[in-house]
């Protein structure tokens, strides 16, 4: 379906974050990164990944949409680059699906480290079959309508969590963790302080029960 008569705003060019990012939060958990941000940033437990073994870190690419219409979901399409995280906020509504196998498929060609949908996706099977790590309020066979509005690149929320373009997320079996990117370095040191004091008592449990 055509798009043109779709109200689609796109916020002007941001600077994707540089890519060291990627590969220094890629060993911490979602937990022990929460616990080094005051135990706050992590999506309500509503949105859950669409099966287990799931694991990704990429810079957010924002998505505002109305519930059950994804059109700005399509247009994404146009300014998705690899490593993005496509975020969009679905307004919680979970009866119609925004994402399904075609635009899981296009997301995934087109470099995506993830999709995360406060909303409803549907094609299970198939998302799972593409290994693009999903995450999802609900899982619902209707499909979306294609009207608009929207908009790709502004401050949303998702999961009750504020993401602007550039975030940093990161997401495994447990859920979906949002950096603000002026806050990584600091994250960064605190996290890695959370996994040498979690190394230290896994260590002793290990000698108290050999």
């Amino acid at each position: 379906m055509s798009l043109e008569n779709a109200e689609i705003r796109i916020s002007q060019t941001w600077q994707r974050p540089d890519k060291k990012w990627l590969a220094a939060f890629a060993d911490f958990p979602v937990a022990n990164i929460g616990d080094a941000m005051e135990r706050l940033n992590m999506c309500d437990a509503g949105i859950v990944p669409l099966c287990e073994g799931m694991h990704f870190v990429g810079f957010a690419l924002p998505v505002l949409v109305t519930p059950g219409d994804n059109a700005a979901v399509i247009k994404a399409l146009d300014v998705i680059q690899p490593g993005d995280v496509v975020m969009i906020n679905g307004q919680g509504h979970t009866d119609r699906a925004l994402v399904g196998e075609q635009l899981t498929q296009r997301f995934q060609h087109a470099g995506a480290a993830a999709q995360v949908i406060d909303g409803a996706v549907r094609d299970r099977k198939v998302i799972a079959a593409t290994g693009l790590p999903t995450y999802s309020r609900a899982i619902t066979p209707a499909g979306p309508f294609k009207n608009g509005p929207g908009v790709i690149g502004e401050p949303v929320a998702l999961g009750g969590v504020v993401c602007a373009a550039g975030d940093i997320v990161v997401g495994d079996d447990d859920g979906i963790i949002i950096i603000p990117l002026w806050r990584a370095e600091a994250v960064l040191l605190a996290v890695k302080e959370v996994a040498r004091r979690e190394a230290e008592m896994t260590a002793e449990v290990t000698r108290q029960y050999q």
